[in-house]
């Protein structure tokens, strides 16, 4: 059986090794999950990633970070345009996540980027999640 959307699956592992505070979670490998991972780790809310070839698709292996043992730096990852119903944003529409404390990633023209790269650069897409 296919999977329908797997962003929402990548950021359903990442939520699940979080609450269990696992150290690493390894997911299914695609360019757009690399790249939402890129921004990930720009924002500080993982260690870092890295991408393990096999012979199918690969694997990118996540790296989570925490603030102590009790407390993890990402409280909620949350997939806000899906498979039914997408998510458009004008860069003059771009929400702010908990009035600037977290960040929206977004598929632009520009690329996979930052709800606040995407307001310096003046422009709207596809709202992929949030994450605080």
């Amino acid at each position: 059986m296919s999977m329908t959307d797997p962003i929402a699956d990548m950021l359903t592992r990442i939520r699940n090794a979080n609450m269990v505070k696992h150290q690493k979670v390894d997911i299914p490998s695609s360019t757009l999950k690399v790249n939402i991972a890129t921004v990930l780790k720009q924002e500080g809310f993982i260690k870092n990633y890295k991408v393990i070839s096999d012979n199918l698709q690969g694997v990118l292996r996540v790296y989570l970070k925490y603030i102590d043992e009790k407390d993890a730096v990402i409280n909620e990852i949350k997939r806000v345009s899906k498979p039914g119903g997408r998510v458009y944003v004008k860069s003059e529409e771009i929400p702010s996540v908990k009035s600037g404390l977290g960040v929206a990633i977004l598929s632009t023209s520009k690329g996979i980027i930052t709800d606040s790269a995407a307001r310096k650069a003046g422009v709207g897409g596809e709202i992929l999640c949030t994450v605080w």
